[in-house]
């Protein structure tokens, strides 16, 4: 059991750091969740569905891919490292005040922003199954989450090369995700208010920190 909880802890760090910065689709959901909580919840699902299903099909092809390049295995690690700390630099550069969630749709003000609120006016009274489906194609049009678990896996291919060791990292990766949704849920659903400026720098910092630090793990040793 003992081998498995460092691949599941992995995992759980990978979900953590793709799901915590909060971009479009979290100010979608925090917006649905002061609405309507039980198709909030159905729309966290399908987020982290995507998050698990983008691990899922990197942790197949990883060692995969990792077993037919061993003699350059270390450069590979470095270039996934790279790949990695580009997306870490490019999350941190956007972590701006100026992400404040907007405000309920329909109300006017400055804060209002007209796509995101049109999109979650639309999300809004769908039926739970509809708005799992809704967010899950809106989750998966976005190629930095798969690009960010090929990079992992890739690079950490003899290690998640046993059924048990990929099974408890994509445990590790559907559980926080998952769990990271629905605290967004919850937030949105009992507040009904904004989340302010400074707590969504936060969240990008922590959660893009994450993913720098996972570069940093998987670069050395240096080749």
């Amino acid at each position: 059991m003992s081998e498995l909880m460092t691949p599941a802890l992995a995992g759980a760090a990978a979900g953590l750091g793709v799901a915590m910065p909060m971009g479009a689709m979290s100010v979608l959901l925090l917006q649905e969740a002061m609405r309507h909580r039980r198709t909030a919840m159905a729309a966290a699902t399908g987020i982290a569905a995507v998050d698990l299903g983008y691990a899922a099909l990197a942790t197949a092809v990883g060692p995969w891919v990792a077993a037919h390049i061993s003699p350059v295995e270390a450069w590979v690690r470095l270039a996934s490292a790279a790949i990695l700390l580009a997306i870490a630099a490019h999350g941190l550069a956007g972590a701006r005040p100026k992400y404040a969630v907007p405000p309920a749709p329909g109300a006017d003000g400055p804060g209002a922003a007209a796509g995101t609120s049109g999109a979650a006016r639309t999300a809004t009274g769908l039926r739970p199954a509809r708005t799992f489906a809704r967010y899950a194609a809106l989750t998966a049009v976005n190629p930095t989450t798969a690009l960010y678990f090929a990079a992992l896996t890739t690079a950490q291919g003899a290690t998640l090369g046993s059924g048990p060791a990929g099974a408890a990292f994509l445990v590790g990766v559907g559980a926080a995700s998952l769990l990271w949704q629905q605290a967004l849920v919850a937030l949105g659903a009992l507040t009904g208010a904004r989340i302010s400026a400074t707590a969504r720098v936060w969240t990008f910092r922590l959660g893009y920190g994450l993913v720098a630090a996972y570069a940093v793990k998987i670069a050395l040793p240096l080749p």
